[in-house]
């Protein structure tokens, strides 16, 4: 097996790699990964991306990248064709990528959430020093005869998402994560600022599918108030939804607002005529998992959230 560098690949060299990787986002993860991939495409051939992919004589089995955040790196993605030795191909290009990582002076931390691979790479991850987060990916399937509860208000502001409340709902995430399991996980929800481009790269980038107003809500103690509470919605592939954010100040938690977000989703999801909502939520976060349980989500794939810092 042969390790490039992905910056001398052309994407046509990929195809037959990435044709495979966007069918099984489809297959597992009900995904449409293709729109992903065409970004993907645009970046390796300005020779712009950084990574590796694996070939076997000229046959292309794995590729890999990752990209800088100020003094933190991303693994962005990671694939390797079934057809080979997954695992092994795998495993070589995130040792090429870590290796580089952890070379460059700036890097103070790496974060890795490999969806696709499920707990295959768990204890690779944990071999080469990375705190492990066990993570779900949830889905739930919206019948049309079965309506979501009525969204009740009890004197509190019910809105569609505008991109005027960026700069509270950044405020909102940076105080809602404060100790939270999840700041551990993705530390732009620690500062206002990365909260924003957290923000950002779901609303206004297509960092999460494709953002759909039309199923994303903000709460309101009343109508000049800052937001208490938000649920993001984005489109991954036809009649599916991904949850990409939800979160509620503190001070009301534990008080139904969160269902109430939810339910809000859902319904405007129905009334659409989606078929599918997905999320993902970290296993520790008991009481997320038990609502979404409650609203009829169920795992479909568990992985890991990892974090490597020197």
């Amino acid at each position: 097996m042969q390790v490039v560098d992905l910056r001398q690949v052309h994407s046509r060299t990929l195809e037959p790699l990435l044709l495979e990787e966007a069918e099984q986002w489809r297959k597992d993860l009900y995904w449409d990964y293709r729109p992903s991939q065409q970004l993907i495409r645009k970046f390796i051939d300005s020779r712009s991306l950084a990574g590796y992919a694996a070939f076997e004589g000229k046959q292309p089995v794995g590729y890999g990248f990752y990209v800088f955040e100020e003094q933190k790196g991303l693994i962005g993605g990671l694939f390797a064709s079934p057809r080979f030795d997954q695992l092994g191909i795998s495993k070589k290009l995130l040792l090429e990528m870590f290796d580089s990582l952890r070379g460059t002076p700036f890097i103070e931390r790496i974060e890795a959430q490999l969806m696709p691979f499920g707990i295959a790479l768990d204890d690779f991850l944990t071999e080469h020093h990375f705190r492990l987060h066990r993570r779900q990916f949830m889905l739930l399937e919206l019948s049309k005869d079965s309506a979501a509860r009525p969204v009740t208000q009890n004197g509190l502001w019910l809105e569609h998402w505008t991109d005027r409340f960026l700069e509270p709902c950044a405020q909102l995430i940076q105080r809602a994560y404060t100790d939270h399991i999840d700041s551990e996980i993705n530390d732009q929800y620690r500062t206002e600022a990365g909260a924003m481009k957290f923000l950002r790269n779901i609303v206004l980038l297509p960092g999460c599918g494709q953002f759909f107003p039309e199923a994303s809500f903000i709460l309101r103690p009343g109508p000049t108030e800052k937001p208490i509470g938000m649920v993001l919605t984005s489109i991954v592939a036809p009649g599916v939804g991904h949850t990409t954010q939800i979160c509620v100040l503190p001070g009301y938690q534990k008080n139904g607002l969160g269902r109430r977000l939810m339910e809000a989703s859902l319904a405007a999801l129905r009334q659409q005529g989606y078929r599918a909502l997905s999320l993902t939520v970290t296993s520790k976060n008991v009481n997320a998992v038990s609502l979404y349980e409650d609203l009829g989500f169920h795992t479909v794939q568990t992985f890991a959230a990892g974090v490597w810092e020197p």
